[in-house]
This record gives structure tokens, C-alpha cells and sequence, in this order.
């Protein structure tokens, strides 16, 4: 989700500190802050902040332990943190940039030296950020690819747990697209492939749901916050929207056009459960479709109690 400012994560078990480091960094970034290790894990990953600023000298779990798993988990791994402590030893800076630190704040602070060193970590972090980006687009039809649909799912698995709420991925395949490459050539079938991913794209209408070439003629999604019946409507329209293209599609076998078969799996997932049983029952719901004759959706719902396999 986009944020007006950059949000920055400070963790100092003295409210001093806090209070400094948050009159230093609140006019230009949306602050929020905790005083120990174990609402630090928590309030990252709940909160995804672009920035974390730690205190190595804690009580109980000490800086370089919060950081240390941090980086273990991969929703916050890739979230830059910098140090901040009275300590100037070379050793001890040298043991929190292993652990994945990006940067040291030296203790009493300094305003401008806070804001300059914050600024140009965010500024790095941007970029890796856009190259990430560049690296999830698929090359052919400019939508996510199959790298960015597996991080979606974790990602929004892990929120609708914490949230309680429903997720649904669906599956698409076109129908006989192999006899459509056959009879019209594989640059046609690049262009069909392209011209269905921007009509499904502009199809889904909510930005928080996903689009992505999965395989070949095969593109996954992700629904965030729907249910049975909301995904059984978004996949008539994903039919719908390709049926108006009217792609003429003469050896199908199931229609004198282009058209898809779209199986949906819907659950709300719990600590027990398995993303993986999810994906399984979508690619189960996709092949009843195209038993049932191609060229419709099946939803499937998983049970509420299902187990991890």
C-alpha cells in the first residue's frame, strides 16, 4: 500500500531516545515506535516499515538478536536497519553489519547527521526496491510473473491470518491454445497472450488484486478479502472480458473464439493451514472446469479446519 511518507520503525527501551529520535524524524517521516525486542518483531512485520533504527543495548533481547531475526524472517529480511548506540568500537560495529545492519547512529545524536544517514538509506532502499519491481514483471505481456505471484501469496497468506479475513487465488488457462499457436503462429499467439493479460488486468478493477503469467497460456491471481460468491462474480467477469475481445479462435473446439477456463479456490486461512492446499484446490477447481466443457469458472472452497500437508 502506498504511504504519503516514509514509515520508519525506531525500537529504544528509554523513552528519552524515543522521544529524540521521534522530534528529529517527524516532520519529514511517519513514526512509530516500541521499547523491546519482541513488539519490534511484531510491529515489523504487522507494518512492513521502510526503515527500522535500533538500540543495540536492551534488556532482555538486545539489538543484534532483533536484528538477527529480522533477517531470518523473510517478511522483514529485506527491510534496511540501522544501529544506534554510544558504543564506537570497531568489533562491535563489525558484529552488527554482519548480521545485515545497514548503518550506525553514534549516540548523542545529531540532527542533521540522523537525517542525512536515514535519507540516503531510504534513497538505496528505493532502488532496490524499483529493481525488484523490474525483476517481477514478466518480459511478454507486462504483467507480475511467476516470482512476483509466489511473494503476493506469502505475503497476503500471512496478512488475511493475521487479519482473519478470506483469500482466493484462481487459476486461468486458455482454452486449446495450443491449436490456436498451430493454426495462427506463435507471434499471434504472443499478441493473444498480451492482449488477454491487459483485458483480465483492467477486469479485476480492485488494486489490491493480482494478475500474473504463471505459465505459458496459464495466468494466476490472488483476491484478496473475497468470498465464495464475490469470486464466483470477478471470474464471470475475467470470461466476460475475454469473450468482448472476440479473438476468432476457428479450431478451438469450444467456441468459434478465444476463451478461458478459470478455476477459483477460496478460504480464510488459519496458523494451521497451508497456502500450498490452497493453490492445489485452484488448479482442482481449473480442472473441473475444463472437464465441465472450458470456457467457465468453477469455485472451490476450502474448509476452514483443513490441516497443513
Amino acid at each position: 500500500m502506498a504511504r504519503d511518507k516514509d514509515l520508519i520503525l525506531v525500537v529504544d527501551d528509554s523513552p528519552t531516545n524515543l522521544a529524540i529520535l521521534n522530534v528529529v524524524l517527524r516532520d519529514i517521516y511517519q513514526v512509530i515506535t516500541c521499547n523491546n525486542g519482541a513488539d519490534a518483531l511484531t510491529l515489523a512485520a504487522a507494518e512492513e516499515p521502510d526503515l527500522i533504527i535500533l538500540d543495540i543495548m536492551m534488556p532482555g533481547m538486545d539489538g543484534y538478536e532483533i536484528c538477527d531475526r529480522l533477517k531470518a524472517n523473510p517478511a522483514t529480511r529485506d527491510i534496511p536497519v540501522m544501529f544506534v548506540t554510544a558504543m564506537d568500537q570497531e568489533r562491535q560495529e563489525a558484529k552488527g553489519l554482519a548480521l545485515g545492519a545497514v548503518d550506525y547512529i553514534a549516540k548523542p545524536v545529531s540532527q542533521p547527521i540522523v537525517l542525512a544517514r536515514v535519507r540516503n538509506q531510504l534513497e538505496l532502499k528505493k532502488q532496490r526496491d524499483y529493481l525488484r519491481r523490474l525483476s517481477a514483471i514478466d518480459g511478454l505481456t507486462g504483467i507480475a510473473n511467476r516470482r512476483a505471484f509466489e511473494e503476493d501469496f506469502d505475503r497476503e497468506w500471512r496478512r488475511c491470518v493475521r487479519l482473519k479475513s478470506s483469500l482466493c487465488v484462481y487459476l486461468t488457462d486458455i482454452d486449446n491454445f495450443k491449436a490456436y499457436n498451430d493454426a495462427y503462429g506463435y507471434l499471434a499467439g504472443d499478441d493473444c497472450l498480451r492482449i488477454l493479460a491487459q483485458a483480465m488486468t483492467k477486469a479485476l478493477m480492485r488494486p489490491g488484486d493480482i494478475l500474473a503469467r504463471y505459465s505459458g497460456e496459464e495466468f494466476v491471481g490472488l483476491m484478496p478479502d473475497t468470498d465464495a460468491s464475490g469470486a464466483a462474480i470477478v471470474g464471470e467477469r475475467l470470461l466476460n472480458a475475454t469473450r468482448a475481445l472476440s479473438l476468432p479462435h476457428a479450431h478451438s473446439g469450444t467456441a468459434p473464439i478465444v476463451t478461458v477456463s478459470i478455476g477459483v479456490a477460496v478460504c480464510r486461512p488459519v496458523p494451521s493451514s497451508d497456502r500450498a492446499s490452497l493453490f492445489k484446490l485452484a488448479g482442482d477447481a481449473l480442472y473441473a472446469a475444463k472437464k465441465g466443457g472450458r470456457n467457465q469458472v468453477r469455485v472451490f472452497e476450502m474448509p476452514d479446519s483443513v490441516t497443513a500437508i
